[in-house]
């Protein structure tokens, strides 16, 4: 299972699917808007049900669903109860918090991974990026 906002899908995301997709079948979670804005501090520019389908066409997606709008990310991982949770490299969440938060939910048979390498072939290899060089070029 990986998780994430999806939000201007570039090459690091298809690394990431591509990666999980040797360890088995890829469940993603894909952020809300609304959770995308309170971790981020601003909305994504694609609303979520179109990234949704973005990320469910894509190769190596096995099914793909919307976090929860609670913010129970804990709950959707007990739903799906996959084998392993592989985060990106750059991801902000906490791997002990997570393993701690999978213990008191008697899921801690749930391998937590996160993904070493980062992928940087191209200039454009965030999400971030690519929103940056647009603004530049409108400004």
């Amino acid at each position: 299972m990986i998780a994430g906002t999806f939000d201007i899908i570039h090459p690091g995301h298809l690394f990431l699917i591509n990666e999980a997709a040797k360890l088995g079948d890829v469940y993603v979670i894909v952020a809300t808007d609304k959770n995308r804005e309170r971790y981020a501090g601003e909305p994504p520019i694609v609303p979520e049900e179109q990234r949704l389908e973005v990320v469910r066409g894509l190769k190596n997606v096995k099914d793909a669903r919307l976090g929860r709008r609670d913010n129970n990310t804990l709950k959707t991982v007990e739903e799906i109860d996959p084998d392993i949770i592989l985060l990106g490299p750059d991801q902000k969440y906490n791997i002990n918090d997570l393993k701690e938060g999978l213990k008191q939910l008697n899921l801690d048979h749930i391998e937590v991974r996160r993904l070493k390498t980062y992928y940087d072939k191209y200039e454009l290899n965030s999400s971030r990026k690519i929103k940056e060089k647009i603004s530049k070029r409108d400004s």
